[in-house]
């Protein structure tokens, strides 16, 4: 299967509404839209900015979903992906990443890395990322709002321009190795006291 992204304009904002009321994104920090929640952010130009696009993420059985790049005047956009709800588990959230990528990485020649974000208990994405060429770079404890004053963690990837041109997963140092004033260093992992 294909998935095509076909940007959003003010024409769609109609569209939009629907389709943030009829699904349900228990991952999101709003999980669930009320029409006026869905309105508001239409008008706060979320889909349509300097600063963001929206993209209907299309398959040969119709529209499966919505990508929002943001940030996109900075070297380091990111998106926020969110898939109807009788398309997920399916195997499509790989395909429209690395679409999304494919489409940051030809069309702005600005942009050095590509990140996205997602809570640590929404495994199925973490697994997209990982499938997607992307690097797992911060562990956000206690960053992400659930509601009801409680808090999981908000876990961050990445991946580099030059990584998705050659197919390739540049690692990083995840240990640090701390320099006392003296000269010596820390053990990794050791505690300073």
């Amino acid at each position: 299967m294909a998935v095509a992204l076909r940007p959003m304009t003010a024409g769609d904002a109609d569209g939009i509404v629907h389709f943030l009321t009829s699904n349900s994104f228990p991952f999101h920090v709003v999980a669930g839209h009320t029409d006026e929640s869905a309105r508001a952010a239409v008008t706060s130009g979320r889909f349509w900015s300097e600063e963001s696009q929206g993209y209907w993420v299309e398959a040969d059985s119709g529209r499966i979903g919505l990508v929002v790049l943001e940030d996109l005047q900075d070297d380091t956009p990111m998106f926020d992906l969110r898939l109807a709800e009788g398309h997920r588990g399916q195997g499509h959230g790989e395909l429209v990443v690395r679409a999304v990528c494919d489409l940051v990485f030809t069309t702005l020649p600005h942009v050095r890395r590509f990140e996205g974000q997602t809570r640590e208990d929404n495994r199925a994405m973490r697994r997209v990322f990982l499938r997607s060429g992307f690097l797992k770079e911060a562990h956000y404890r206690l960053g992400w709002p659930v509601g009801g004053n409680r808090f999981v963690a908000s876990v961050a990837y990445a991946i580099l321009r030059v990584d998705w041109a050659g197919g390739t997963v540049t690692p990083l140092e995840w240990d640090d190795e701390l320099a006392r004033p003296d000269g010596t260093t820390t053990a990794r992992g050791a505690r300073e006291r």
